[in-house]
């Protein structure tokens, strides 16, 4: 059994992916920035919640230090929470909106992995697994058969190509843990008003997958991008 943390994990694929993870007897603790919100899906689930805003320093240090109160250690991070920043086209695009997302997406993982890093590195098994997206790899966005690469919302885009970044980096400098990104793929969730063609069980099998594949070290993979399908291109 793992303990496992996942951000955004009130709703949508985080909710999915706690569901999945519990079935496989995981603890599992689900941050959410809306507490009652948090509480009545971790009541559904039979996880624990944890109060945590990512956008927010003194919000994620006060989390991490509740949940140094309730565990030893933690096993698996998954950084899911993120926005879309809206619908806005390159032209449109100011700094405001690079910042909000940025915010979100990109600082939200910095903010988490280096509150949480102490407690992870308590754990046997450490692992990492932040949500990305195809729209943030540059061999998918500059493939022109995929979905991708017709769309163009370069904020949204941009920091998930940060997110990958991000991943490497750490995964680079973090030998002891795994540390992996995901794409979901479009999936029908409240992010998108339910509009993407796969549903919650197919956007979190990449997620499930890494969050799990941390526990093997012989075989367990760090350092890569993946989906539902396998490896992809950064």
């Amino acid at each position: 059994m793992a303990i496992i943390l996942i951000t955004g994990g009130n709703k949508g694929l985080g909710y999915e992916t706690a569901r999945r993870l519990i079935l496989q007897g995981h603890k599992v603790y689900i941050g959410s920035r809306n507490l009652e919100r948090g509480q009545r899906a971790a009541n559904d689930l039979g996880a624990t919640c944890l109060s945590i805003d990512v956008t927010n320093d003194s919000s994620v240090q006060a989390a991490a230090k509740t949940f140094e109160g309730l565990e030893s250690h933690l096993d698996v991070l998954i950084n899911n929470a993120g926005i879309s920043g809206g619908m806005i086209t390159p032209d449109e695009l100011v700094v405001e909106t690079m910042q909000k997302t940025f915010d979100t997406n990109v600082f939200g993982i910095v903010r988490m992995i280096h509150a949480f890093m102490p407690i992870l590195q308590k754990s046997t098994t450490p692992a990492i697994v932040n949500v990305s997206s195809g729209l943030g790899s540059f061999g998918t966005v500059l493939n022109p058969s995929t979905v991708e690469s017709k769309i163009h919302f370069a904020h949204y885009s941009a920091s998930k190509a940060a997110v990958n970044m991000l991943t490497l980096q750490y995964a680079k400098a973090l030998p002891e843990v795994h540390v992996n990104a995901v794409d979901p793929g479009y999936t029908a969730t409240d992010f998108n008003q339910h509009s993407g063609p796969q549903n919650v069980v197919q956007g979190t099998d990449a997620i499930v997958r890494m969050a799990t594949n941390g526990i093997d070290r012989q075989n367990g993979q760090t350092g890569t991008l993946s989906n539902r399908h396998g490896t992809m291109p950064w």
